[in-house]
């Protein structure tokens, strides 16, 4: 039952049957029946919900209990931006909305007065209000306030919803929106707290916080106190301002971003076109560049013999030192540091020498080698270059204030601190301003303290540097500068290799050429900071952010990667590696993703289930990957969402009961909704590939992104009317099987074209063309990789090389015919798995005196999930052993045996047929020892490169002679493909 969705936007909403494409939910309201009695929803199998009348004077005093929180990265099932979900026990409180508790939401308003500006579902400011005054439910209201506060705390965010969660009343799935994990998070924990404040003492308290974040504010809960806190935290863990900017100019591009550390490190763009920032650091910046502008006197050095204007200095290492080279030198002269930063330990207009002496001192605490140099007199000036392009320009006024006739310069500095601009460090606009030793000199030098009041009107200078960070003011002055001074500039970044650089340039007027007044460039800045022209004190605001990544991605480039997402219950893994296999034809280097691990090209990163967002975030880091083929599985999917906000080809390949009774899942209709996720998020002008023979998979063709393309087993006669109409009248992709009498032929329709791929035997993978599970991967394959333009020379080039060999596919249909018997590996998983490949051992029967398997199915399957495998087991294989699953996954020993043994007597096998034996080794050894001559093993793993190495490992009860003797004959009636006999080290005949 959807409750309300917040301030902008539509969110998603689950319906009875199977979603359509999601869209915004339906706009309900609760109100007053006819005796005087709040309408209290009803959950509903449905996932909307009735009404149901409850007595508000039989409340009783309870808390409310945080159950769980998951935090989506990605698109995901409720929606496609990131968000944060936590799951809400109201509790008796289920029973008192809003508007039955006496000054709630006039207490609630008072505190955070900017949810007035809220539309909630009625789409217009005020909508909140008035769902807050008619009556809502509390973890509504803990939605809208966790927005509130991200936004006081100076993250913008506005999407949220609260969904009350199917059979289990009074909980509800409470999203909102974040931008930072950590603040979002807090943010929640903070709602929760200022509701739980705001309610009568016996209706107090709230378990379970820690669940959402373990960062702390002052109890009693204090509004004040709290927001401080958040606002903390979010300078702690946000971007800095030139970072962010960068940032939000990559998304609005579409630039894919992916945060690297807890810094400012941050990657734009994925895999081979990925390019690095960190700040206004970029992948590209010269190391040499950055050093030599860290060397102020070699930058100094370089920038003469380049012709530009710079003020003459030398390198000392004493005090009495620079007192002499200042003499020398003439006039007023700087002290600074030769590797200093951000104006710390700079000293201007010096020329006694006692001033020397402690301007040397302070800018000694900064580094052992100090610069004397001539004093440009002038205004400061940074100018900034990005790709050899002047793109700003700002005059940096240094701290000072301004009498008023009465008040202390101490006291005026404190007024000035007062402006909500200014902040510590680099959290605000401004920078607080110090009162430091420098500040006591530079006043002193004025004749003044901060204990002076200084004249109505007079203008007090509290230093002689103007940087940003020490309390400077910045006016933006892009649109004076005279285009001399615009070259020197682009000469002097150029001439020191920078991409990006801030210069400082002295002048008395910006509008005239430095070359006819005087003054030049006095620093070269690596890394320089943006705040001054993204938000200057004075002047207008410089988007600066757009040059440098334009610099990065020029126009027409966005950074991404083609994306092949592939998901369903059965044939995922299969289908990526044949996939990946075409792909590597064409030349690119792939990243592929399964649940055997992470691969470039053919060399395992990480062996590991890797069908989920970790994984897949694994490759689009990976600089050498051009295109990712991703395993999408079901829990990554609940768990987190997307590894991406979109894919350029999105595949299901069938929905079948699997997984069911787990996170919420309960029907198939459920599972498909999941599933959907991968094709709802596919590009505008990427490909949507569906299973044209599942039911639910052909439905998602409604709602799923970019193009529709099918895939079907059933072409010529059989093929169902929409995809007929499809090919026909709409000209669009498909790849279907078309009987031929010999496993058929795979065929293209394109445009209206029809082309003959290949026929089915021709892919060693099909086994002739009798695995009809592999023959439907191969079509799904096919067809993704047809749509994102592959040729299909390629496509028939790959997939008449793409076989069983374990080394190409492992745990899908390996074969061995090392021990005198045929071993068949395979990772039948469910019991739909299991009917697939009973299809292919019902063709191979004829060639084989018995069929013998191992059957098991994950722990948390449902009990009539696993007697189910039990059943099809019974109805495959004359003999079974059956085996747990080595996590069990909370299941007692013996547990899942012994369900798997009902459905196997359910089905009519007797207790001679079915063995029992635990361990996963044991029950393969057992196997392969039952076999005789002329028999077929089938051994499904969970931990595949252990069973297969069994499976070499072991040693047949034989005669020498025997595999020589009777495997012709045992295999006679088999395709000519399938008669091959295995090396004994695990090396099968390349048609096998």
């Amino acid at each position: 039952m959807e409750l309300e969705t917040s301030t902008v936007g539509a969110i998603h909403e689950k319906p009875s049957e199977f979603p359509r494409r999601r869209s915004a939910p339906p706009k309900i309201s609760f109100p007053y029946n006819r005796n005087g009695r709040f309408a209290v929803p009803l959950c509903r199998s449905d996932g909307f919900g009735g009404f149901l009348s409850t007595n508000m004077s039989s409340v009783t005093p309870g808390s409310m209990r945080v159950l769980e929180r998951a935090v989506y990265r990605g698109p995901h099932l409720f929606g496609p931006i990131p968000m944060i979900r936590f799951q809400l026990d109201l509790g008796p409180l289920e029973e008192r909305p809003s508007n039955t508790i006496e000054g709630f939401a006039d207490r609630l308003l008072a505190l955070l007065p900017t949810l007035n500006d809220h539309a909630c579902s009625l789409g217009r400011a005020g909508g909140f209000v008035e769902r807050l005054r008619d009556g809502t439910w509390l973890g509504h209201v803990t939605e809208h306030v966790a927005l509130a506060l991200q936004t006081l705390a100076g993250v913008p965010v506005t999407k949220g919803k609260t969904r009350s969660v199917k059979g289990q009343p009074g909980v509800y799935n409470v999203l909102i929106e974040y931008q930072e994990e950590e603040v979002g998070l807090f943010a929640a924990r903070l709602a929760l707290e200022l509701v739980d404040s705001l309610l009568p003492e016996d209706l107090r308290g709230v378990r379970g916080l820690d669940v959402l974040s373990r960062e702390r504010t002052r109890s009693p809960f204090d509004v004040e106190t709290a927001l401080n806190d958040l606002k903390r935290l979010e300078r702690r863990v946000g971007l800095g301002p030139t970072t962010g900017s960068i940032v939000a100019e990559a998304k609005r591009r579409g630039i894919p971003v992916l945060r690297l550390d807890e810094r400012s490190l941050v990657q734009l763009g994925w895999g081979a076109r990925q390019e690095r920032i960190r700040a206004s650091i970029t992948g590209r910046t010269s190391f040499i560049g950055v050093e030599t502008a860290s060397d102020k006197d070699l930058t100094k050095t370089l920038l003469a013999k380049a012709g530009v204007p710079v003020p003459r200095g030398v390198v000392v290492r004493n005090a009495d030192d620079a007192v002499r080279e200042a003499q020398r030198l003439g006039g007023p002269v700087v002290v600074k540091p030769l590797d200093g930063n951000h104006g710390r330990g700079v000293s201007t207009n010096l020329t006694d020498p006692e001033q020397i002496r402690r301007a040397f001192q302070a800018a000694a605490e900064h580094s052992r080698r100090i610069v004397v140099e001539q004093f440009f007199s002038g205004n400061d000036h940074r100018l900034l270059v990005v790709g050899g392009e002047l793109v700003a320009v700002a005059e940096r006024v240094p701290a000072h204030v301004v009498g008023d006739g009465a008040s202390t310069i101490r006291q005026l500095i404190d007024e000035v601190n007062k402006d909500p601009r200014r902040g510590e460090g680099h959290e605000q606009v401004l920078t607080k301003i110090k009162v430091d030793e420098i500040v006591e000199a530079f006043l002193a030098e004025q004749g003044l303290d901060v204990n002076s009041t200084p004249a109505s009107g007079q203008k007090v200078y509290l230093r002689g540097t103007a940087n940003l960070s020490t309390g400077g003011t910045a006016v933006d002055r892009t649109d004076d500068i005279h285009p001399d001074n615009a070259c020197i500039a682009i000469r002097a970044a150029l001439s020191l290799g920078l991409d990006v650089a801030g210069i400082d340039f002295i002048c008395p007027d910006i509008s005239k050429s430095v070359r006819e007044t005087s003054g030049g460039i006095v620093e070269v800045n690596a890394a320089p900071g943006f705040r001054m022209h993204l938000q200057p004190t004075e002047g207008r605001p410089r988007p600066v952010a757009p040059a440098v990544v334009r610099m990065l991605f020029p126009k027409g480039e966005s950074g991404r990667i083609p994306i092949f997402a592939i998901t369903g219950t059965n044939g995922k893994s299969t289908t990526g590696r044949m996939l990946s296999h075409i792909l590597r034809q064409t030349g690119l280097t792939v990243g592929l993703t399964n649940t055997s691990g992470v691969y470039v090209n053919s060399e395992q990163v990480l062996q590991a289930d890797a069908s989920g967002p970790k994984s897949a975030r694994m490759v689009l880091h990976d600089p050498m990957v051009d295109a990712a083929v991703f395993e999408v599985a079901r829990g990554g999917l609940l768990r987190e969402g997307l590894a991406f906000d979109r894919c350029d080809i999105g595949a299901v390949t069938n929905v079948q009961p699997d997984h069911l009774g787990l996170k919420g899942i309960d029907t198939v209709q459920d599972l498909a909704w999941v599933k959907s996720i991968v094709v709802e998020n596919v590009a505008d002008d990427g490909i949507s590939v569906l299973n044209a023979d599942d039911v639910l998979t052909a439905r998602m063709r409604r709602r799923s992104g970019g193009r529709p393309a099918f895939f079907s087993l059933r072409g010529g006669e059989a093929m169902p009317p929409f995809l007929r109409e499809h090919i026909v009248e709409r000209g669009g992709l498909a790849a279907v099987r078309e009987p031929d009498g010999a496993g058929g032929e795979l065929v293209v329709y394109q445009e209206g074209r029809r082309r003959l791929l290949m026929r089915a035997a021709e892919i060693p993978a099909t086994f002739g063309g009798l695995a009809e599970f592999n023959v439907a991967n191969a079509l799904t394959a096919a067809c993704m990789a047809i749509g994102h333009g592959v040729n299909i020379q390629h496509v028939r080039l790959a997939l008449a090389t793409f076989g069983t060999a374990f080394e190409q596919n492992p745990g899908r249909l390996n074969v061995f015919d090392g021990h005198g018997f045929r071993v068949i590996m395979d990772y039948a998983h469910n019991a739909a798995g299991l009917i697939a490949l009973r299809d292919l051992l019902q063709k191979l029967r004829p060639s084989y005196r018995r069929q013998i398997g191992m059957v098991t199915i994950p722990g948390d399957r449902r009990d009539e999930d696993i007697r189910a495998m039990g059943e099809v087991a019974a109805l495959t294989y004359d003999e079974m052993v059956l085996r747990e699953d080595p996590s069990r996954r909370g299941r007692r020993e013996g547990e899942i045996i012994q369900l798997l043994a009902e459905g196997a007597r359910r089905a009519g096998a007797d207790d001679s047929r079915i063995h029992r034996v635990a361990d996963e080794m044991q029950a393969a050894e057992t196997c392969m020892s039952m076999a005789r001559p002329g028999d077929l093993v089938v051994l499904t793993p969970t931990e595949v490169e252990d069973m297969w190495q069994r499976v070499l490992a072991f040693q047949p009860n034989l005669r020498p002679n025997f595999v020589s003797e009777t495997l012709p004959q045992l295999h006679s009636d088999l395709p000519p493909s399938l008669t091959s006999v295995g090396t004994g080290t695990g090396g099968i005949h390349p048609n096998v």
